[in-house]
């Protein structure tokens, strides 16, 4: 399967959430066995000499291919959570969104300073949250963060966020 294809699998919906935006549904993408596999394949290749030791998927769909890809690399995965679902001791840090301020939050046992963090989510547009859970993870004094998304909206330059230690990687840019 190409990226073409791929793009071919993502659909796009209109004036969601709010009128204006264009929102790219992976989901669509997702129901295919077949991109799925290339989601997989391409990022175990991404990642797999990279000395990984979790994968940290942002709530919600990023839950769906971090797991996965932890699973392939042989390494656990950590889900980082909106405020309150989370059951033990966390860690957490507020950041601001377009509409006001949001908090998001990880088990405080979760990682530690030797370890190798790729933290994963669908879809890079502005990168707020993503920095979030980048300055979230750097709290443990880990090692090294990688970055990934499976695609990117490009003119909104959402990597500008990102600081310059931390590789950021996309499959699929729109």
């Amino acid at each position: 399967m190409t990226i073409e294809e791929v793009k071919a699998n993502i659909r796009d919906i209109i004036d969601f959430p709010i009128s204006g935006i264009v929102f790219k549904d992976l989901t669509t993408a997702f129901k295919n066995p077949d991109c799925m596999k290339f989601f997989e394949d391409e990022l175990y290749r991404l990642y797999k000499d990279k000395g990984i030791t979790k994968v940290v998927g942002i709530e919600s769909r990023g839950f769906i291919m971090a797991p996965v890809l932890g699973n392939k690399l042989g390494v656990g995965f950590v889900p980082i959570r909106k405020k309150g679902k989370l059951p033990a001791d966390v860690i957490e840090i507020s950041y601001g969104k377009e509409y006001g301020e949001d908090i998001i939050q990880i088990h405080a046992d979760s990682l530690d300073e030797n370890d190798v963090v790729l933290i994963h989510d669908d879809l890079l547009a502005t990168g707020g949250t993503m920095k979030a859970a980048c300055d979230l993870v750097k709290k443990f004094g880990i090692k090294k963060i990688y970055v990934n998304f499976l695609v990117e909206l490009d003119f909104l330059e959402g990597r500008k966020v990102f600081d310059s230690e931390i590789e950021v990687e996309s499959l699929i840019h729109f």
